[in-house]
């Protein structure tokens, strides 16, 4: 048997985690100096909703968002726990090319593993992605386990997945991400003033890049409907996901354009996790997928 782990980042809403029987290691932002647990495992959807409103209202009015990573000594003492209960692990990161929180999950498993000599493993499996980039592979792994698919034969198979599952996003406000460094305050200043609208995507390597820009942001919520629609691959077997930043009209809109050209599995909608969701800011807005790979027909 094994536990299945991930940090809140992967943004998988707390009913799905208690369905999935999936394990979250929260994040803990500072908003103006007081500490908020990102993720609360017993909250309902619309309660989740709500608390997403009032986290992103909070930065809509200036509030100061500080984050950090998860410490080493909090990952050491969640996998000695299940070691110690002659349980395997498997952990799904973060992309560890936009956090550290994937080298503090390594660092705990290598000191762990040197305790226990019982035949237990430690697997960590960098998403190349964030939220549900990172935990739609957490509830693919978790549906493998309920098959009865082998520790080994699960982390395998879903080590093949990051190099296909895509995240592309759109944000609200381009001065949340020129904060990120991956724009310049000048032109986040011209592109909010002429309504241009950047579509952005996890790159093969985990870092976020730059793809394409619209103009408006209909024009650009039905663009991120198109590369879904055009480059998913098998969808009636998907679980597609999209994640907002308190811009729950425009994620039904998207919901709704997507099913009138494709049949999908599933469709996830949830609030924008918010450690990843302080960098895009407000009104941001993403959709994720399997494709073929993730160059999205470049």
């Amino acid at each position: 048997m094994f536990e299945i782990i991930v940090d809140s980042a992967a943004n998988i809403p707390a009913e799905l985690c208690k369905k999935y029987k999936i394990k979250v290691l929260s994040f803990v932002n500072l908003v103006n100096g007081k500490e908020m647990t990102c993720f609360e495992p017993d909250l309902t959807p619309e309660q989740e909703r709500a608390k997403g409103k009032e986290y992103y209202d909070a930065i809509r009015e200036g509030a100061e968002i500080k984050t950090g990573l998860i410490s080493s000594g909090i990952f050491e003492d969640t996998f000695r726990e299940i070691i110690e209960a002659d349980k395997d692990v498997l952990y799904f990161s973060l992309s560890k090319n936009i956090s550290g929180n994937y080298n503090s999950a390594r660092v705990a498993a290598d000191a762990v593993l040197d305790d226990y000599d019982n035949g237990r493993k430690i697997r960590l499996v960098d998403s190349l992605n964030a939220s549900l980039g990172q935990g739609l592979l957490a509830i693919y792994a978790s549906e493998m386990r309920e098959k009865g698919m082998s520790f080994d034969d699960v982390a395998d198979t879903i080590e093949t997945y990051p190099a296909r599952l895509n995240g592309v996003f759109t944000v609200g406000n381009l001065k949340y991400i020129a904060r990120t460094g991956r724009l310049s305050g000048t032109t986040a200043l011209v592109g909010n003033m002429l309504s241009i609208k950047p579509i952005l995507r996890g790159s093969q390597d985990g870092y976020i890049v730059q793809f394409r820009k619209c103009r408006g942001r209909k024009a650009v919520l039905n663009e991120l409907v198109n590369l879904l629609c055009d480059n998913i691959t098998d969808p009636e077997n998907q679980i597609i996901g999209v994640a907002h930043a308190d811009a729950y009209e425009d994620s039904l809109y998207v919901i709704e354009q997507i099913k009138k050209r494709i049949k999908v599995r599933d469709v996830i909608n949830t609030t924008y996790d918010f450690c990843t969701g302080s960098h895009v800011g407000p009104e941001a807005l993403a959709v994720f997928f399997m494709g073929k790979d993730r160059e999205l027909g470049a």
